[in-house]
């Protein structure tokens, strides 16, 4: 049986009375029933969600905020469904809900600060992730420096962007963005031996990319390795042939 399945029959138990606590009393009568209801509904509507239907989705949070119309995490799931549909004012107004019901939660501010970067809306992603940062205890902080950087690049600030992205290498030495942020920035000042180690620390973290690879070789001939840079030079050829990174290193040739 799916998970999605045993959820739905658990709401569905739940929702006619077949489990008990203690006798014949409706679980739906009490808090725990609700909130067990509740939360079932909230993991069925991101059950689908995650299958790419959010259609189906939509019906079991709207009736997870008929049990509980201050659940913050049922209108964050409603959020990321509009999100998901295109929907961005939609989107907008139940990001806003969820925050304020959950008083500021920093893993919600930083889905909401990354709804608002794919909309190009950066000074609020921005304002989004600096609050999200100011909880010292949100175990995924660093992701939150790590796109404040990819934040401050977009708003032309990059030495505010390399203070972020090594505040998430402090926080998590094994970001693979950030260190290859790091890389572009340190070339970009040539300051070529960082940009080595972070494009190092790279490789070993991820699969390369169109900006790796043109960063690798223009590492190599600066380090006078011509075999390492005609080797990531094919990589890029065979891999990424319409890509800007390798229309510029074919310019460079």
């Amino acid at each position: 049986m799916t998970l999605r399945a045993a959820l739905y029959l658990f709401v569905v138990c739940l929702l006619a009375g077949c489990v008990r606590t203690g006798g014949p009393q409706n679980p739906m009568d009490t808090e725990e029933g609700r909130n067990n209801a509740r939360d079932a509904y909230i993991q069925l509507g991101i059950g689908h969600l995650r299958q790419g239907s959010t259609e189906k989705a939509k019906e079991p949070l709207r009736k997870a905020l008929e049990i509980d119309s201050s659940s913050a995490e049922a209108y964050a799931a409603l959020a990321l469904v509009y999100q998901y549909e295109l929907e961005p004012k939609l989107a907008d107004e139940n990001y806003r809900k969820a925050i304020a019901l959950s008083k500021g939660d920093a893993r919600l501010l930083n889905n909401y600060g990354g709804f608002l970067f794919e909309q190009k809306r950066y000074p609020e992603a921005y304002a989004q992730y600096s609050n999200a940062a100011e909880d010292t205890l949100y175990g995924e902080r660093s992701r939150v420096f790590e796109n404040l950087g990819l934040t401050a690049l977009q708003l032309g600030k990059p030495d505010e962007a390399k203070q972020h992205f090594q505040k998430a290498l402090r926080l998590n030495s094994q970001r693979p963005t950030s260190l290859l942020q790091m890389g572009l920035l340190s070339y970009q000042d040539k300051d070529y031996v960082a940009a080595r180690s972070y494009y190092a620390g790279f490789s070993q973290q991820s699969r390369q990319t169109p900006q790796s690879l043109l960063l690798g070789i223009r590492l190599a001939k600066v380090f006078g390795d011509p075999d390492q840079a005609a080797s990531l030079g094919l990589q890029l050829k065979r891999l990424y042939p319409g890509t800007p990174e390798y229309q510029q290193y074919l310019a460079e040739q």
